[in-house]
């Protein structure tokens, strides 16, 4: 019935994070998304977003994906159905109210196939060795991406942990002040001859930037 009504009116309740703030879960024609309170987190225009940006991968060769900002795991939802990825995923977020949501709202848990972690995106890649041939960076306070993830330390450490063959896919939504952020990661990751895919507007705002070696 609350998935009928939300067709009239949609339903929200909020959750409080240490974190994001005030998260929003709200069904609305029948769908359910996650918000804060000037962005949508999961199950929304983001999903739109990274599909996009998966759709110009070849997943029939990717064995392991590492996810760095899980939300409400949209991006799950969009490997595991609308491109039949079966194989083991990573998934990274700082907020332990965030993967609670994911997995009592959604249905996003631990299995053999996916290994939900509760830590800080910067320390994990500091600390981890395991490499990874696919790397999805969508790390997002809100509507900014904390200052870490856009210093060339932070992508230092991404390049270790992608495989020989690896791709990285960055969801870098960032406003105009920041373009510059952004320019030096693209300079650096050609730097280590590394093709780099930038598209701009994509689902009319977002940019998403696909690099892989040459």
């Amino acid at each position: 019935m609350t998935r009928l009504l939300s067709y009239i009116v949609p339903k929200t309740k909020t959750v409080t994070s240490q974190y994001s703030g005030e998260l929003e879960i709200t069904i609305k024609n029948g769908k359910k998304h996650l918000n804060t309170k000037n962005a949508n987190y999961s199950y929304g225009a983001l999903q739109k977003v990274l599909k996009f940006g998966l759709e110009k991968i070849n997943l029939q060769k990717t064995n392991s994906v590492l996810i760095l900002g899980l939300g409400g795991g949209s991006v799950i939802e969009t490997l595991r159905d609308d491109f039949k990825y079966e194989k083991q995923i990573t998934a990274v977020d700082i907020d332990p109210v965030v993967i609670k949501i994911a997995e009592d709202e959604f249905g996003i848990k631990n299995n053999d196939k996916l290994n939900i972690i509760c830590q800080d995106a910067l320390l994990f890649v500091e600390q981890n060795t395991q490499e990874f041939d696919l790397i999805i960076i969508d790390l997002f306070i809100d509507v900014d991406i904390p200052k870490p993830f856009l210093k060339l330390h932070f992508w230092s450490h991404i390049l270790n942990l992608k495989s020989s063959n690896g791709v990285i896919l960055f969801n870098a939504s960032l406003e105009k002040e920041k373009t510059d952020d952004l320019k030096k990661i693209i300079a650096f990751l050609k730097s280590k001859v590394y093709k780099v895919d930038v598209f701009e507007k994509v689902n009319d705002v977002n940019t998403v930037l696909i690099s892989k070696n040459l």
